[in-house]
């Protein structure tokens, strides 16, 4: 039987995980989220921080899938919601879903709203496959776990670069 940790232990040990990758002092691994229907990977060296969902202030005359903002710490944060970006269903707002900070480490208040964080991910458990042609210039490829669940790999620089994610007005 697997051992039970507290929520509190997990953060903190993803949190030191997460520090450790920012260092470069961590082995490869990955983070994986869901965002709608789809699971995500993530280098963990980009992942950046994840925070419970906080209260949104919604911003007038936006897109759909911009959330809006988001206080963090006395930092203000924009959030898209990344399910909705990719013409998904919205994600709920519940005590599930949680915010994805991607881009301090590229000098950007940036924010997704996932549906759910799924942990670290070891990249050996992962095998490659075909991606379709028309995905997004954000989409690093597709693996496939062992149980033959098929993930995409994000590239946080190509989607913080991308001229429809960072233009939000309406």
């Amino acid at each position: 039987m697997a051992k039970k940790i507290s929520l509190r232990e997990f953060q903190e040990h993803l949190a030191a995980r997460l520090t450790s990758a920012a260092q470069g002092k961590a082995s490869p691994a990955l983070l994986g989220v869901q965002a709608g229907s789809d699971y995500w990977l993530l280098n963990l060296s980009e992942a950046g921080e994840i925070v419970p969902l906080p209260p949104l202030t919604p911003v007038p005359l936006t897109r759909p899938w911009f959330s809006g903002i988001a206080n963090i710490r006395g930092n203000l944060y924009s959030v898209a919601d990344f399910s909705a970006l990719r013409g998904g269903d919205p994600t709920p707002l519940n005590a599930a879903s949680r915010l994805l900070l991607i881009g301090a480490r590229h000098g950007s208040n940036a924010a997704l709203l996932v549906n759910r964080m799924l942990g670290l991910k070891n990249p050996d458990q992962f095998s490659d496959v075909a991606a379709p042609a028309e995905n997004n210039q954000w989409e690093m490829g597709r693996v496939v776990d062992g149980d033959g669940r098929e993930w995409k790999r994000l590239d946080v620089r190509a989607l913080l670069a991308d001229p429809v994610f960072m233009e939000i007005g309406a």
